[in-house]
Formats: structure tokens, C-alpha cells, sequence
């Protein structure tokens, strides 16, 4: 049994349901064969053909023309809202698959989606700002957008523009309209295309590589891939809803607005139960009793707003499920595939640059990621932090640098991968995931904690951007010296990414708690 499949139709059917006097006879005829159709897939009555097989049959027949195809389709995502109707994902991830092939260039690709999605944005962006404010408002109607509504998108664009365009285009539902509200919002090109750009180079990036590191197992990274967006979705959503809460709690005009959409909603069939089920929940959520709610306000009082919270809080979420995503993608691709492509081309790249000046260069180098320097390096600052009475920070270090040691040892025997022959410096214990590269992702930690205070934000921004170029020359240094694979690397730098991720977050909750004790 196939139980997404199963739960699909529930959810499909509870929509008829609630949705049956307000849709047309045709609506419900379609909705009613989608799920019999889910049902029967489901229960494994009907089997869908293999999707691997249909897409690699796909990447021989389009050859060259894989490069219009996916390119157009990029562009037509957001320069005609095709994205709605089908995730650009699939289409970028099929042109990797054809990559891997080896019919077509994986730079070229990357290229032509990167300037193909840039493309589209801005037409979007320009199709916004010609039909401006009121065209969005008159025929935005069914997708609820309202003024106030538009007004709440345009002050986050203004506020928070970085985030929202960077973060939304992995968002699936969202990234159709960013660029149009954009442009209907004013916000100008100067400020909305450098931020695009960023995000179409690191979308188009991710989903072309993966298509064209996992072909073999395109289905299986279809589905990791839709499982990854979804977590993203959800902690998106989850945030929200907390956010959302807490401006409830504090605001009685957003409470005035709930409970009349509640009563509007009463007597209509389908809303009626589930507004029976609304009201309680509605007046237990407002009550004193509400515990959860007077914590998050807590978080939001004095001198943290909930904008604060709610962007570090989603930053450092996303990165841990990015991280933690993405080892165990690269993991499950080692057991598939001991000896990847990619890993091949590194390697055969480093032989090409190998000189006995650069060797002694590396093994110098890559010894600041070593256990023991990057120990002392977090010692050494943890030390400071409590100097400053910051014992949080100071804590958090110790923690963060002891539970990445712990989880490289253990995946490493857990995954138990040879390390390349004939290395050029000394190494024990398995190869994946790569110590050296997960302890030099502490550094960035280290240099943050660093600049926190006291610094202006170009001295941040100088700090923390020379000690991620450091971590990332320490990961190449290993593969250099032949001590790690690729895969090790970025397996390594993954699992650090999502460890100091998870334990920032707890630092930045215990931080707040601790920031917004009512006075005695």
C-alpha cells in the first residue's frame, strides 16, 4: 500500500466535502476520478509506469533540445505563472538527468536555466509594475488578496526583500508570484535584481546537480527532493502560525477580524462544522490558559519583535534541514554508487593541478580543520564569550564543536567508505563524512560569536566571509592530498551545517527566555 497516495484522496475528498455547493458539476466529476484514481494507486490496484525508465527514455530522445526545453520551461514558470500548474524542479532535475547522460554540458545547463529563470522573473516583475496595484487587487479577488493583505507583502519587501525573494523561490507555491508582487508593489529593480539573481543562481545549481549526480536513481531523488520542499514548507508554515499567534494575542483588531470570519462561515454547509470545531479552539487559544501562546508573546516583548524571531528562527531552520537533507541524499548516493562521477572529476581535476609546492601548501592548511587546532580555537573563544559574561555563546560552542566530533565518528563507522589510495598525508578512520571539513564549519560559528558585538556590520560581513572561504579551502585541500572524495567533503560540511544549526536555534530560544524574564 501506498499510504501518500491514500492520504492524498482523504484530503481530496474532505475538500469535495467542504467545497460541494460552491463548485461546478464538472469540478466535482474531475475531483471524484482524481480520487478513485488515488485510491486505486494507492491500494496498488493500478501501478504507475517506472518514472526512471520514462525519463531516461526522454533524455535520449531530446539530446541538444534538452537545452530549450528545460530553459523555456524555467522561464515560463514565472514569466507566465506556469508554476502553478508544474513545479520548475522536475524540469531542471530531468535536465540534469540528461547531463549525466552525458549528452549535454551541465555549465551550459546551469547557465541557460540560471539566465532563464532570471528571464522570467523579470518580465513578471515588469508585468507588475505596468498593471500595477489595482490590476493585482481587481483580479486577485479569488486568490484573497486585498489591500491590507498587499499592504502586509509590500512592508516584508520593504523590510525583509532579501529573505523573502532569496528564501521564496525554493518554495514551490510562492515563487510564481514573487516577482509580479514585486513589481506591482514598486519596489525598485535595483533593489529586487541583484537578491533574484543570488537565488536563480543557487536554485538553478542545486536542482542541475542533482539531476545529474543521482540520474541513476532519478526517482528516489524526485522523492527525497519533494520530502525536503515539504519539510521546508511546513517549518514556513509552522513559524508562521507561531508568528501569526503571538499578533493575536497582542492585537485586538486581528481578533475582531478572526471571529467575524468565524461567524460569517457559521451556517455555510461545509464551513458550518468545521466553525463548530473553529469557535472553541478560537476561545481556548485566546484564554489565559493558553500557556503556549504567553511564552511566544514573551519572546516578542521588549526588545524583540516578532519579525526578529520569526527571520533568525527560519534561517537557522532552514539550514538545518537543508543540511540534514543533504547528507543524507549524498549518503544514500555513496551505498548506491561507491564511486560517483563527480567524485571522479574532482580527483582527476587535482591530479591535473598537482605540484610538490601545493602539496606542502595543503598539508599546511588543511590543518586548521584538524580536531585538535579547531578545539583550541573553540575553547580559546568560548573563553572570551564568558569573559563577557555571554554564557550562552559560550556554552553553545563547546556543545556545537562536541556534537559534531561525536556525529562524524559515528556516521563514519555507520557508512564505513574507503578513502582514496595513496594519499599525500596522513589519515585514519573511514572517509565519509570528511572530519577536517565539518570541524572547519565550527569556524564560521567561532567568527560569529566573534562579531556579535561591538563591530560595525562591515567588519561582520569581512570576518565571517573570510572564514567561510577558509572552510572552504580547508574541504578542497582534503581532496587535494587525495585524504577525502568529494562527497566526502560536502557530506562533512553538510552534517556540521545542520548540527550548528540545530544547536543555534536552541541558543537562540534559550537566549530570548532568558532576554525576556518578567521583572520580579
Amino acid at each position: 500500500m501506498k499510504f501518500t497516495w491514500l492520504l492524498a484522496a482523504a484530503a481530496l475528498a474532505g475538500w469535495l466535502i467542504i467545497r460541494r455547493h460552491k463548485q461546478h458539476r464538472w469540478v466535482q466529476v474531475a475531483e471524484v476520478v482524481a480520487i478513485v484514481g488515488a485510491c486505486l494507486v494507492g491500494l496498488g490496484v493500478i501501478e504507475l509506469p517506472n518514472f526512471e525508465h520514462i525519463l531516461e527514455d526522454a533524455g535520449r530522445a531530446l539530446g541538444k533540445w534538452t537545452y530549450l526545453a528545460v530553459g523555456l520551461l524555467a522561464f515560463l514558470e514565472t514569466g507566465a505563472f506556469l508554476g502553478f500548474v508544474a513545479p520548475g524542479e522536475t524540469a531542471v532535475i530531468v535536465g540534469g538527468l540528461v547531463a549525466g547522460q552525458g549528452e549535454i554540458s551541465l555549465l551550459a545547463l546551469i547557465g541557460i536555466v540560471w539566465v532563464c529563470c532570471v528571464l522570467g522573473d523579470l518580465t513578471a516583475f515588469e508585468l507588475g509594475r505596468r498593471l500595477g496595484r489595482q490590476w493585482l487587487l481587481t483580479h486577485g479577488e479569488r486568490l484573497k488578496i486585498t489591500e491590507e493583505r498587499l499592504q502586509t507583502v509590500e512592508s516584508f519587501l520593504d523590510k525583509r526583500g532579501a529573505i523573502f525573494i532569496v528564501f521564496g523561490r525554493f518554495l514551490g507555491l510562492v515563487r510564481p508570484l514573487i516577482p509580479f508582487t514585486a513589481g506591482a508593489s514598486r519596489m525598485p529593480i535595483r533593489r529586487f535584481l541583484p537578491y533574484d539573481v543570488l537565488a536563480a543562481g543557487l536554485w538553478s545549481i542545486l536542482f542541475c546537480t542533482l539531476g545529474f549526480l543521482f540520474w541513476r536513481s532519478i526517482d528516489q531523488l524526485t522523492t527525497y527532493v519533494s520530502r525536503g520542499l515539504f519539510a521546508l514548507g511546513t517549518t514556513v508554515v509552522v513559524i508562521g502560525g507561531i508568528v501569526a499567534l503571538v499578533h493575536l494575542r497582542r492585537s485586538p483588531e486581528a481578533r475582531a477580524k478572526v471571529r467575524e470570519f468565524i461567524s460569517e462561515h457559521d451556517q455555510e454547509p461545509g464551513w458550518k462544522h468545521v466553525a463548530k470545531v473553529a469557535r472553541p479552539l478560537w476561545h481556548m487559544l485566546l484564554s489565559p490558559a493558553a500557556r503556549v501562546a504567553d511564552v511566544a508573546a514573551r519572546f516578542t516583548a521588549d526588545r524583540v519583535t516578532p519579525g526578529n524571531l520569526g527571520l533568525e528562527l527560519t534561517t537557522l531552520l532552514t539550514f538545518a534541514l537543508a543540511g540534514s537533507f543533504s547528507f543524507f541524499l549524498i549518503g544514500d548516493a555513496i551505498l548506491n554508487n561507491p564511486e560517483p562521477r563527480i567524485d571522479r572529476m574532482a580527483a582527476d581535476l587535482a591530479e591535473r593541478l598537482r605540484s610538490e609546492t601545493l602539496v606542502d601548501v595543503a598539508r599546511v592548511v588543511t590543518e586548521i580543520g584538524s580536531s585538535p587546532v579547531t578545539a583550541a580555537l573553540t575553547l580559546a573563544t568560548a573563553g572570551f564569550a564568558a569573559v563577557k559574561r555571554r554564557w550562552i555563546d559560550a556554552v553553545a560552542l563547546v556543545v556545537g564543536w562536541l556534537a559534531v566530533w561525536g556525529a562524524v565518528h559515528s556516521t563514519k563507522t555507520a557508512y564505513d567508505r574507503d578513502r582514496p589510495a595513496e594519499a599525500f598525508t596522513d589519515t585514519f578512520n573511514q572517509a565519509f563524512p570528511s572530519g577536517h571539513t565539518a570541524y572547519a564549519i565550527g569556524l564560521i560559528a567561532l567568527a560569529t560569536v566573534l562579531v556579535r558585538a561591538g563591530v560595525g556590520w562591515a567588519v561582520r560581513i569581512a570576518l565571517v566571509t573570510v572564514v567561510v572561504i577558509l572552510a572552504v579551502i580547508v574541504g578542497v585541500t582534503r581532496i587535494y592530498l587525495r585524504a577525502h572524495f568529494l562527497t566526502d567533503v560536502l557530506g562533512g560540511a553538510a552534517l556540521a551545517i545542520a548540527i550548528w544549526a540545530i544547536v543555534g536555534t536552541f541558543a537562540l530560544f534559550a537566549g530570548r527566555v532568558r532576554h525576556n524574564v518578567p521583572s520580579q
